[in-house]
């Protein structure tokens, strides 16, 4: 059970990933891979020891001592001997504004988002039934790509999307984007100094980030790897239906070929557009078209087929601004941070070159 203000660690398979837990992680269960700091609010400021640890140097001292073969691991005992530089107490006070503060607003980002997707899976969600086993040939043969899985027409997501075109508004996905596509596969060119690239486990973290960077030239070449802000990810191969609205910083990045593109057009509310998308509403409506049994996957053509339903412009406009909201304060706790981690970099360089 996860409480406030902790700091959790990944420390098998993909290690040395730092959160700083608020309010909304209260009473949620969490794996076991994952490594559970309590600070001691009397030796030290909580929101400083996860700058430094969520640092490149502190993450260099998370994964010095990894250890296995193919799954790689880190253990508690390596993170309890980590250790930490004592900078000036107001440096550090400094620091853990900066965190706190981020912390606050994710907190009062999340309620806005949460609230968002609360109305619409009151307003649009079907109570639970039993769905029939029989299916007629003639939903076979006018299903997308005649469609003769069992599932794919007998499932919750079916049901979800039945109950949605048979008592609502509603328009398709594709008419109401511009564009929905997805960068060809290529060959990565990886270098020290360039351009952040994400994969679609990346765009979901508190901060997207990766060590992977593209040279310049490859991303002049490649301009469909770039996003830009009020576009929508969605995740299609693997793991799918992983929704993100870009933002600021993420329209600094570039986005593998795995995530989709969605462009709205530029009269949709777009808010309203990914609150209905990033519900569980939204992800039962787009992964009921995955296909493929070991790997799932979706193609555009598959998203272009998802209803978003339509409510009176009022309840839209509401739904919009809670996103908007969600977004703004999300932007913000992010550049907290960064500036926070920015410091403490900055302070250790200094001390490295006097």
């Amino acid at each position: 059970m996860l409480k406030k203000d902790w700091i959790v660690i990944t420390c098998s398979g993909t290690i040395g990933n730092v959160t700083y837990t608020n309010s909304t992680f209260e009473n949620h269960i969490a794996t076991h891979d994952l490594i559970r700091i309590v600070p001691n609010d009397e030796k030290i400021l909580k929101g400083y020891l996860y700058a430094f640890l969520s640092s490149k140097y502190g993450y260099n001292q998370l994964t010095q001592s990894r250890f296995g073969g193919v799954v790689k691991h880190i253990n508690a005992d390596h993170v309890n001997g980590i250790t930490l530089p004592l900078f000036p107490e107001p440096f550090q006070k400094e620091v853990d504004d900066l965190i706190q503060e981020s912390a606050r607003l994710r907190e009062e980002a999340t309620e806005a988002l949460e609230e968002a997707h609360t109305l619409i899976e009151d307003k649009f969600g079907v109570s639970a039934k039993k769905k029939s086993s029989c299916v007629s040939i003639s939903s076979i043969r006018s299903s997308h790509n005649k469609r003769f899985e069992a599932f794919y027409h007998t499932s919750e997501n079916r049901n979800i999307y039945d109950y949605i075109i048979q008592n609502f508004k509603y328009k398709t996905l594709g008419d109401l984007t511009s564009k929905i596509f997805r960068p060809g596969i290529f060959k990565r060119e990886y270098v020290a100094d360039g351009v952040t690239f994400l994969g679609g486990a990346d765009i979901l973290m508190q901060i997207p980030d990766s060590e992977k960077k593209l040279s310049y030239r490859q991303v002049e070449k490649m301009p469909e790897l770039k996003v830009k802000r009020n576009w929508i990810l969605v995740t299609c191969g693997g793991t799918i239906g992983n929704t993100v609205i870009i933002d600021g910083q993420l329209e600094k990045c570039v986005i593998s070929q795995h995530v989709m593109r969605i462009v709205p057009k530029d009269e949709v509310l777009k808010g309203y557009l990914y609150a209905v998308l990033s519900s569980k509403i939204g992800h039962s409506l787009i992964t009921m078209h995955s296909t493929g049994s070991v790997i799932p996957q979706i193609e555009s053509h598959h998203l272009e087929l998802v209803p978003v339903p339509i409510l009176c412009n009022e309840e839209m406009l509401y739904i919009d601004g809670l996103i908007s909201t969600y977004v703004e304060k999300i932007e913000i706790s992010k550049e907290k941070e960064i500036k926070a981690k920015f410091l403490v970099e900055q302070e250790i360089e200094k001390w490295n070159k006097n």
